[in-house]
């Protein structure tokens, strides 16, 4: 195109170069479980099985046991080991396994339910960063996932937040609020936590519904590797399921009109 006189004509520019991601690899996970067996973990869900109803401790099992073969499908090198927290932390099983049955030796040893007015993390969080040291040396990298369900008693820790040596996941379970219980101050607590200690992006869940499909549904999104996540509040899934109409038993006159031509 010419220009005109007093006028400069300016190319287009070129087109946006397409978007490609670089090839890299991820590091296999050592996973740590960490169930909470404060007595609030006895306390009932709304809906029972077979063998009558169920408990927070449970659903718990049944969710990591979901966690577990869900995760091994996508990468068999995954391991896990489990511990515990009640008014200390302790080992249920601390050698790590890719077999899934060793979850199952590890909730037998789970004995300590009874009532504690304080929740301490540091020790949990050192034994972390020691299993994590020898991950990394394994080119791995580890994840824990604390399962929590005190509605009144606020955890604490009295880690060096600048030793970032884990990512921490957490599934919060509670009552409602109430005069007895202050899930919202556990809840903030839970999440300063997460943002103080966790090396990847940490995701926290919580709900206080008693339902177990709402446990294994946020346990499902724990399945994602924490070297591959988004921030939490960029999370859209699971979409919501929509109801599909039924279909309509009338039909419209053009309807009928064009199946009489």
């Amino acid at each position: 195109m010419e220009a005109s006189e007093g006028h400069i004509t300016t190319p287009p520019p070129p087109p946006p170069a397409p978007y490609t991601l670089p090839p890299s690899s991820y590091a296999s996970e050592d996973i740590i479980f960490c169930i909470d067996t404060d007595s609030e973990c006895l306390k009932e869900m709304k809906v029972g099985g077979p063998a009558g109803p169920f408990t927070r401790l449970d659903t718990m099992k049944q969710s990591i046991l979901m966690f577990i073969n869900a995760k091994l499908a996508i990468n068999s090198d995954h391991r896990f080991a489990f511990c515990a927290i009640g008014k200390n932390t302790y080992w249920l099983q601390k050698d790590f396994s890719s077999r899934s049955d060793f979850a199952f030796i590890a909730f037998t040893k789970i004995t300590e339910l009874s009532s504690s007015d304080q929740a301490d993390l540091t020790q949990l969080f050192r034994a972390a960063a020691h299993e994590a040291k020898k991950s990394r040396a394994q080119n791995r990298i580890l994840r824990l996932v604390l399962l929590y369900c005190r509605s009144s008693v606020t955890p604490y820790h009295r880690w060096p937040v600048t030793e970032k040596l884990f990512t921490l996941d957490v599934m919060y379970l509670h009552d409602k609020p109430g005069p007895e219980n202050c899930p919202q101050k556990v809840y903030d607590a839970l999440v300063d936590t997460l943002e103080q200690v966790s090396e990847y992006e940490g995701y926290i869940f919580e709900t206080g519904q008693g339902l177990p499909r709402i446990i294994f549904r946020h346990m499902c999104v724990l399945l994602s590797h924490p070297q591959q996540r988004c921030v939490q509040d960029d999370i859209d899934i699971p979409k919501s399921l929509t109801r599909k109409p039924p279909a309509s038993e009338t039909t419209t006159g053009s309807e009928v009109q064009g199946s009489s031509q």
